[in-house]
């Protein structure tokens, strides 16, 4: 099949038109993004100030351990132990 040289012309007048339209679709994702980012953020934010005081839970296990009623069961002993080996492979 041929293209005539009118199918070129058009196509050629429309270019300008597509470029923009190619530009504003761009924008518009690039606007939802950072629409998206900030939501993330948000909540990101929001899950770490609801998480629970360490030092609380720290100060309550100490005073278990002092008292002498701290007795982690197995399972908790091998999660402290698996947590504190990824941990030392992150850094």
């Amino acid at each position: 099949m041929r293209i005539s040289d009118n199918e070129v012309k058009k196509i050629l007048d429309k270019g300008p038109a597509i470029v923009e339209e190619i530009s504003d679709l761009e924008l518009e994702l690039e606007a939802q993004r950072k629409r998206d980012d900030r939501d993330l953020a948000r909540q990101v934010t929001q899950d770490v100030l609801a998480m629970p005081d360490r030092t609380d839970m720290i100060e309550e296990l100490k005073a278990k351990i002092e008292a002498g009623t701290y007795n982690p069961s197995a399972e908790d002993i091998v999660d402290g132990m698996i947590r504190r080996a990824i941990a030392d492979r992150v850094r």
